[in-house]
């Protein structure tokens, strides 16, 4: 929270301890500690801007009504030099606050005076984190869960940056192991199809029938021609892996750039195999007892270290419990798993010196969580500094209809195919609209109409009308100063409280959201700055009143421009000047 409102709570916090204890010198309360109390703001602002429980809890230990014990804290009670101008006894012993004036005034200058600071804080005291998200699978390209993942990690990762940590962002490009075997496999029959005909060879059920592995192996082959049906299997698939999976790389990087996501490294897979990393994690592993063989492949008992991490017992088909099922890290054909390198990519990862790591996975691998973290414990590191955000799938809507095909797999949604019909600015605040766990649907339709129904359009249009009221300004000849504090004590509207109310709330958001590896509080957070700005808008007027106030006025404005943008730009959204 700013620190004015850190403040404000501290003031109030010892000005009740401070009547306490003049009221029992006074002989007016019994001889006693005072309880731990809550200072909370009221659900009703008729009640006061914060309120306090402290006679309630206070009744046992003053044996006293907490009415009477209200009315001796009240009577010694010293406001003077506070932000609080009065309180009220309500009920049988609440104690309900009220803000001066200056407390609004001062909350709007230090949103002007802090500029693109304003939100920000030093609550992660520059701990090192690394958010880990997309890590697509290389061998096709992209889809919805990406896209969701994609604006979910990086806005996690900006806030987390606004919270006052050092974070870094990574991508896994998993270009070794079972996946790859399989992506060489299918170019190559897709290659000796487009070469004899489909009739000559059959694609397996279990490879990727995707278009782009078609388009892949047509390029190829006009490449090279036929000469590759003359080498071996081996050799013909090895060419064809290098010249496609560079190909998808350079695609994701592309299409991440284009979502406005840059990574500070992209982490092979294949570095674990070459550099000896997965090989020293297994030879962990079975030192430690926690591997056997069975059906000629290397299991890990994933329950030895994983149960503690699991929060509930699984349930079977049957309703019969069962607990965490051990995995394979190397498969009979000498193959380690996408789990053995997993292992030790993170533990990489804990080992560049990273405090905390935060993946963002699908739903459906929430049963890997409890194992990894097992996992990490197991190779010397904490899992409990490893921590998981899964996210639910998305369902695309068109005109009420759910959209199940794409424009050019026929399978699946892609993440391009969405970049090309909806803005980026509207992707990333849809997908950052709803909790990771919570399923959404993503309106195409909404996406791209410009109306207020359309949240991003709306909250953009908030920072724009701002721009437009200082734009007609200057063109009046109206010179425009800074507010001082008496100009800003005159912002006594119920319009004008509420929408600084909120914006004071702003680095509490941020740092709740960054506790929480939630980033949806934001766009909360400038939906309904935007909201109150509008009703202020509509309410106050900001020229043609007396100067004092039409300055104080002008410098609300700003001030919420400034929330407005910094929230925006937190999400790497755009904050227009003019729409």
């Amino acid at each position: 929270m700013s620190s004015i409102v850190k403040n404000t709570e501290l003031q109030l916090n010892n000005a009740i301890r401070a009547a306490a204890q003049a009221a029992i010198a006074a002989g007016e309360l019994p001889q006693g500690d005072l309880p731990a109390f809550v200072i909370e703001v009221p659900g009703d602002r008729k009640n006061g801007d914060l309120a306090t429980n402290v006679a309630m809890v206070s009744a046992k230990a003053f044996r006293s009504a907490p009415r009477k014990i209200a009315e001796s804290i009240v009577a010694h009670l010293d406001l003077e030099g506070t932000y609080f101008e009065r309180v009220e006894i309500a009920g049988p012993g609440f104690l309900n606050f009220f803000l001066s004036p200056a407390y609004y005034g001062d909350i709007v200058a230090e949103a002007v005076s802090k500029g693109a600071d304003f939100g920000r804080s030093d609550y992660g005291a520059g701990k090192k984190i690394m958010v880990e998200y997309v890590s697509a699978n290389p061998t096709g390209p992209m889809h919805m869960g990406n896209a969701r993942g994609g604006a979910l990690g990086d806005c996690l990762a900006s806030v987390l940056d606004a919270a006052g940590y050092e974070v870094w962002r990574e991508f896994y490009i998993n270009d070794a192991g079972n996946q790859i075997e399989k992506f060489g496999l299918s170019l190559d029959i897709r290659y000796q199809q487009h070469l004899l005909g489909e009739e000559a060879v059959e694609l397996p059920e279990d490879a990727y029938h995707g278009d782009d592995i078609k388009e892949h192996a047509a390029a190829f082959a006009a490449l090279h021609g036929d000469k590759y049906l003359q080498v071996d299997t081996d050799q013909r698939r090895k060419a064809l892996i290098e010249y496609a999976l560079p190909l998808n790389i350079e695609k994701m990087k592309a299409d991440m750039a284009k979502y406005r996501i840059v990574y500070d490294r992209w982490f092979t897979e294949s570095t674990l195999h070459n550099n000896g990393e997965l090989k020293e994690i297994i030879n962990i592993l079975t030192e430690k007892g926690l591997t056997y063989e069975k059906d000629g492949a290397l299991w890990y008992k994933a329950g030895e270290y994983g149960e503690k991490y699991q929060p509930k017992k699984h349930l079977n088909r049957d309703g019969e419990e069962e607990g965490i099922k051990d995995e394979v890290l190397v498969r009979a054909n000498g193959n380690p798993t996408y789990f053995a390198a997993d292992i030790a990519y993170h533990r990489n990862k804990f080992l560049r010196g990273f405090d905390t790591l935060i993946d963002v996975w699908g739903a459906d691998h929430h049963g890997h969580v409890a194992r990894m973290k097992g996992a990490m414990d197991a190779v010397g590191m904490d899992g409990n500094n490893l921590n998981v955000v899964l996210m639910q799938l998305v369902r695309l809507v068109r005109d009420g209809e759910i959209v199940r095909m794409s424009k050019r797999s026929g399978k699946a949604i892609q993440l391009s195919d969405l970049l090309d019909e909806v803005p980026v600015d509207a992707a990333r605040f849809f997908f950052n609209q709803r909790e990771a766990n919570t399923q959404m649907e993503f309106d195409l339709g909404l996406a791209i109409e410009q109306s207020s129904s359309n949240p991003v359009y709306y909250v953009q249009y908030a920072h724009a009308r701002i721009h437009s009221i200082f734009r007609k300004m200057k063109e009046t000849g109206v010179e425009i100063t800074a507010a001082t504090g008496e100009q800003l004590a005159l912002l006594t509207a119920p319009e004008e409280r509420e929408l600084i109310r909120h914006l004071s709330s702003m680095e509490k958001v941020v740092v709740e959201c960054a506790r929480s590896y939630d980033p949806s509080g934001i766009t909360r957070f400038a939906l309904e700055l935007a909201t109150l700005f509008h009703k202020f808008y509509n309410s106050c007027h900001v020229s043609g009143v007396e100067a004092d106030l039409m300055m104080a006025r002008l410098a609300l404005c700003d001030a919420v421009r400034i929330g407005l943008h910094n929230a925006l730009t937190m999400m790497k959204i755009e904050a227009p000047e003019a729409m």
